[in-house]
C-alpha cells in the first residue's frame, strides 16, 4: 500500500502569514497548493519554498478559479486534508486597521463593507463548500480560518481594552467577528464527521496589510496556524485561539 499523502491548500499565500503556513505545512511533509490571485506571483513564491509546493491560481471571489481548484485537487490528489482560510483584506489597502478612519461606521462607503466581507467572509464559505467532499475523505480532515484579536466582542465592548480605543470598523472587525461565528456553525455541523474547525488569531504580524507596523515576522504568525491545522484528532474545534491559547470570543 502507498503511503497517504497529506494534502494542504492554502489560499492568499503568495506572501505574508499565508506564504509562512505554505513553507512550514512543507516542512511538516505536506503536498503544499498555494493560492494566489495572480499567477506569477504565486508560481515565484512556490518556486522559493523548499518541499513539494504547487501554486494555484485561487480568487475567493471568484468562482471559476474556486471550481477549477477543487477540480484540479480532486484529478490530480483525490482528496484535501487541511484548508488554511488565510486569504483576506482590510478594504483600506496597505493600512492597520488600528488607522482605518475611513471604516468608521457613521460615513463609512458601503461598496467597501460588501467587498470586505465578500472576501473575508463569503470567500471563505465558497472555498470551503467547494472543497468539503474532498475534505470528506481525508484521515484527518482539519479547517484553519484566520481571525484576528480585534474579532473579539468582548475585548471590543471593554472600555478598558485597548481594542475599544481603536479606530471603529464596521468592515473589517466585524467581519473577522463574523468569520468567527461561521468558525461555530461549521464545526458545529462536521464535528461528527472529525472535523477539527477552529478560528486562530495571528497576532499583530509585520506585513503588508497593516504596513509593516507589526511586530511578529510572519513565520512567527503562521507558527499558530499550523498548530491548528495539524491537531490531533483528539483536538478542539469550534474554538477561537490565538498563540497563549484561548481568546476571548
Amino acid at each position: 500500500m502507498s503511503e497517504y499523502l497529506r494534502v494542504a491548500l492554502v489560499t492568499g499565500a503568495n506572501k505574508g502569514i499565508g506564504r509562512a503556513v505554505a513553507e512550514q505545512l512543507a516542512a511538516l511533509g505536506m503536498t503544499v497548493l498555494l493560492g494566489a490571485r495572480d499567477a506569477a506571483k504565486g508560481a515565484e513564491a512556490a518556486a522559493a519554498i523548499d518541499g513539494d509546493v504547487h501554486p494555484i491560481t485561487l480568487d475567493v471571489t471568484d468562482a471559476a478559479t474556486i471550481q477549477r481548484t477543487a477540480k484540479h485537487i480532486e484529478e490530480t490528489y483525490g482528496h484535501l486534508d487541511v484548508l488554511v482560510n488565510n486569504a483576506g483584506i482590510t478594504g483600506s489597502g496597505k493600512v492597520s486597521p488600528a488607522d482605518a478612519v475611513d471604516q468608521i461606521p457613521s460615513t463609512v462607503d458601503l461598496d467597501m463593507v460588501r467587498a470586505v466581507f465578500e472576501t473575508n467572509v463569503f470567500g471563505v464559505i465558497a472555498v470551503t463548500n467547494a472543497v468539503l467532499p474532498l475534505m470528506r475523505r481525508s484521515r484527518a480532515p482539519r479547517i484553519v480560518n484566520v481571525s484576528s484579536g480585534a474579532a473579539s466582542l468582548e475585548l471590543s465592548a471593554d472600555p478598558t481594552s485597548v481594542l475599544s480605543s481603536l479606530v471603529h470598523s464596521a468592515a473589517y472587525t466585524p467581519s473577522k467577528t463574523a468569520l468567527n461565528s461561521l468558525t461555530v456553525q461549521y464545526a458545529n455541523e462536521l464535528r461528527a464527521d472529525g472535523f477539527l474547525v477552529n478560528a486562530v488569531a495571528p497576532g499583530y504580524v509585520d506585513t503588508e496589510i497593516n504596513n509593516h507596523q507589526g511586530f511578529l515576522t510572519p513565520a512567527q504568525g503562521a507558527k499558530v496556524m499550523v498548530e491548528y491545522a495539524t491537531l490531533d484528532d483528539d483536538g478542539p474545534t469550534g474554538g477561537f485561539f490565538g498563540e497563549t491559547g484561548p481568546e476571548p470570543w
